[in-house]
């Protein structure tokens, strides 16, 4: 599942209609929409930004402030405020009585120790910009009191949940779902934010500071590295916060808040080292040896077998690759020289890695859909250029670049009449061309017979042949605009087995003397089988369970039937009779 904030959408590609209907265009491409979540304010309307005139400390209380606010209303407006940062001369976001708040409350005059408040001056968690609330929101001073704060800052927003399929992680970033709207609305698409780089400067380069070695290829085919010194570790602007709270992120401070916008915004996960912390300042990918520890940032220390991939550096682990860096390479607020890794890990080790430490996390969620090695130089470079401006970096010149093998592009041959017979009509060629340009594929020689398509790098997984270049055709096209036939099956011959027929002839016999059909979990609890005088050792026992009530599997049917009739006695229905046709399982010794 991934969270989609609509304004950040709409900042990349808006089609000028409503969120539902955009979730309903995606929808109807093949991209489910779970839901479309409200996030902010409900209204928008009474929060306006305010300029603070005067600031004097209370008269009755040491830690409030009573402060005379212009919010453009005509007259000044008086609010007590106990934010320790609020002054004078400040432009401030301003809620006024009547406003309603994040928790569904509606706003008053107060009186607090004597002195009438009409208003909030906000803080941030207070509009769901980000959790803080150690003090005020200070904005930009060009803005006029008066002016409504949505203008400013997005505090009232939506965000779509998507459920996106294993060959789709070009989906799992906001710029993804954009190009996906431009391409089945036509709404223009702004300019990917990858494509410009941030510009290097100082001497020296790269490989003076650190170096990389991708030990073991079968675990990572690419690994890329950035140096960035002068780095002031601090908050995030206030419209980075906002876009990570509404897409489900949690603002830490400006490092980490790059990389985690970054995979964000393009589906590619970045980690940083704080460059101090790198022992031997060498990074070497290799597998775990048996036994190895490591403490990660959620910290609990790990175990690791020789299937783990980790990012080590010269005296041990110091992140689990494609899945949680470690504590010993942690930026802090102390950190002033920062390595980004930008790295391309195999994706079925990382989902093996991932379920057998039972921590899934959002960069596991995307490499394990197997990415594309030039997406790691995307991400490095948008990363590059937000550290320089929100940080004050300064990036060293040069990428440490280990790539082993290189990808080659992919090009594929889209014949039309082979087009026409699997869809069933014909599409012009024109609408071929551009569905397939506002998806990103490269045209490329055309003649009479068809087109040689180029496959974005982002797509290099899903689109292999022409069948796959069709189908994105047609679901662009739709599907509703193509007739309705069956397939030719000519020659085909199918029928039931003897043993299917015997049990389908149980099943309906079963049926037809009044008993109910059910289907029950095929995982059940070891007391359970206790309970029936089995042994529940000798189960198979799952690798990781949900619960210890489905830690094994059944190895007969009696409990579901007896979970499932003493729900229904319970509920007032003790003579309903049941049955199951299903599978048991039993380990391979047992079985007769």
């Amino acid at each position: 599942m991934v969270r989609v904030p609509a304004a950040w959408l709409r900042s990349y590609c808006d089609p000028g209609v409503a969120t539902v209907e955009v979730a309903e265009r995606l929808a109807l491409s093949g991209t489910e929409v779970e839901r479309v979540e409200h996030v902010g304010v409900a209204d928008a309307t009474s929060f306006v930004i305010g300029r603070v005139l005067e600031a004097e400390r209370h008269p009755n209380a040491d830690r409030l402030t009573v402060c005379t606010v212009d919010d453009g209303s005509g007259a000044p407006r008086t609010i007590v405020c106990g934010a320790p940062n609020v002054a004078a001369g400040q432009t401030v976001a301003v809620a006024r009585p009547g406003a309603v708040m994040r928790d569904g409350s509606t706003l008053g005059e107060a009186k607090l120790r004597g002195v009438t408040s009409s208003g909030m001056i906000l803080a941030e968690d207070e509009v769901g910009i980000g959790e803080d609330h150690a003090g005020i929101m200070i904005l930009d001073g060009g803005a006029q009191p008066g002016a409504p704060l949505i203008e400013a800052l997005p505090i009232a927003d939506e965000a779509l949940e998507l459920e996106t399929s294993p060959n789709r992680p070009d989906l799992l970033g906001v710029y993804g779902v954009a190009r996906e709207l431009h391409a089945v609305t036509g709404a223009p698409l702004a300019d990917d934010p990858t494509a410009r780089d941030a510009e290097p400067s100082g001497k020296g380069v790269a490989d003076d500071h650190a170096s990389v070695e991708i030990a073991d290829p079968e675990v990572c085919l690419r690994f890329t590295a950035r140096v960035f010194l002068d780095v002031a570790v601090g908050p995030s602007p206030l419209w980075l916060k906002q876009r990570l709270v509404a897409a489900g992120q949690r603002p830490i401070s400006n490092v980490v808040d790059i990389t985690n916008y970054v995979m964000l915004a393009t589906g590619q996960p970045l980690h940083a080292f704080d460059l101090d912390e790198v022992r031997g300042e060498r990074i070497v990918v290799r597998r775990a040896r048996d036994g190895e520890t490591m403490t990660t940032l959620d910290d609990v220390e790990r175990r690791f077998d020789p299937a783990v991939a980790l990012v080590c550096d010269s005296e041990g682990p110091s992140g689990i690759a494609g899945v949680m860096g470690g504590q010993i390479s942690e930026v802090s607020e102390r950190t002033t020289r920062v390595l980004m890794e930008a790295a391309t890990w195999v994706g079925p080790n990382i989902l093996r890695t991932s379920s057998s430490l039972g921590l899934r996390t959002e960069a596991s969620a995307r490499f394990e859909k197997q990415l594309h090695p030039d997406e790691a130089m995307a991400a490095q470079r948008l990363a590059a250029r937000l550290m320089v401006e929100l940080c004050g970096a300064r990036q060293v010149p040069g990428t440490l670049d280990a790539y082993p093998v290189p990808a080659e592009p992919r090009t594929v041959k889209l014949r039309h009449d082979r087009l026409e017979r699997l869809l069933g009509a014909r599409v012009p060629d024109d609408e071929v061309r551009a569905i397939l340009e506002r998806l990103g594929f490269a045209i490329g020689a055309e003649d009479d017979a068809g087109l040689a398509v180029g496959v974005p790098s982002w797509r290099d997984g899903d689109v292999r042949r022409e069948a796959d270049l069709i189908e994105e055709v047609a679901r662009v096209h739709g599907l509703d605009r193509l007739p309705t036939t069956l397939p030719a099956r000519r020659g085909a011959i199918g029928r039931l087995t003897r043993a299917q027929r015997h049990r389908r002839r149980l099943e309906d016999s079963l049926r037809d003397r009044g008993l109910l059909e059910i289907v029950a979990y095929s995982f059940t609890a070891p007391a359970t089988l206790e309970r029936l005088g089995l042994d529940p050792d000798a189960a198979l026992r799952v690798a990781n369970p949900l619960s210890e009530d489905q830690s094994v599997m059944r190895p007969l049917l009696l409990p579901g039937l007896l979970d499932a009739a003493r729900h229904n006695a319970a509920r007032g229905m003790p003579d309903v009779g049941l049955f199951e046709s299903a599978h048991v399982y039993r380990p391979r010794d047992q079985r007769e």
